[in-house]
């Protein structure tokens, strides 16, 4: 991703945040330390991430009472089963984004680190679905195109005429 590309999918983070969240909010963010959460630490939010922690495997970080939102940009795709986390947030209050399956562009596998998969490729009905499933009712949603102006090929341009991220704002039912 083209640092273009990076820094709007930063903002429209940061924008969609500061409208549901305080920053005197109590946030765990899911995944390790990134260069999105230290973007909105930068911007004032207090974030403290899970770590290294096999999220499919051991959900108790999630199930902490002291923690009064979760956020989780881009992670869900990356879990076998994202049922199981969502269904144990404690937390009254979730961000959460995923990148949008796309027509052009098959699932995304990294050949070189097993860790670095998508076992998901979420379309905003299905990701709806599993959160409503999971206990959490939507509030507010929002989509949006990732590009950088400056690329040029077929993927490129048809990336800046479809949506490549979903972001929801949801409180437990």
């Amino acid at each position: 991703m083209s640092n273009v590309a990076k820094q709007k999918r930063f903002e429209s983070t940061l924008t969609f945040v500061e409208k549901y969240l305080p920053q005197t909010t109590k946030i765990l963010d899911l995944g390790v330390p990134n260069s999105l959460s230290k973007y909105l630490c930068e911007h004032g939010f207090t974030i403290q991430n899970t770590l290294d922690q096999d999220l499919d495997l051991d959900v108790e970080i999630v199930k902490s009472s002291e923690f009064e939102a979760v956020t989780a940009f881009e992670i869900f795709e990356h879990l076998v089963n994202p049922f199981g986390v969502l269904q144990n947030i404690k937390a009254k209050k979730l961000i959460a984004s995923v990148p949008m399956r796309l027509w052009f562009a098959p699932a995304y596998w990294s050949a070189t680190d097993p860790y670095d998969r998508h076992f998901h490729e979420f379309e905003p009905r299905q990701f709806d679905m599993l959160l409503e499933k999971a206990g959490w009712k939507i509030v507010a949603a929002e989509k949006w195109k990732s590009y950088d102006p400056k690329a040029i090929g077929f993927r490129p341009v048809l990336r800046r005429f479809t949506d490549r991220y979903y972001i929801v704002y949801c409180e437990r039912v």
